[in-house]
């Protein structure tokens, strides 16, 4: 996900995507502790997305004050 395509959602659906990323996040290290886990980049690309989201939340709250 994009950082642009982040912005133009509302602070409630980026909540509700962070937590969808982290249980997927969940879901991962769970498959690769298990050994089921095939694209291990997909570990990566979940947490930089948690990331963009949390930057694009603190501006947002840094801008409103």
């Amino acid at each position: 996900m994009k950082t642009s395509e982040i912005r133009q959602l509302t602070t409630a659906q980026m909540h509700d995507k962070e937590k969808q990323y982290k249980e997927e996040l969940f879901n991962l290290h769970f498959q690769q502790a298990t050994g089921q886990l095939e694209n291990t980049a997909r570990i990566k690309k979940v947490r930089k997305n948690i990331a963009r989201i949390k930057t694009v939340l603190h501006q947002q709250e840094l801008e409103s004050k």
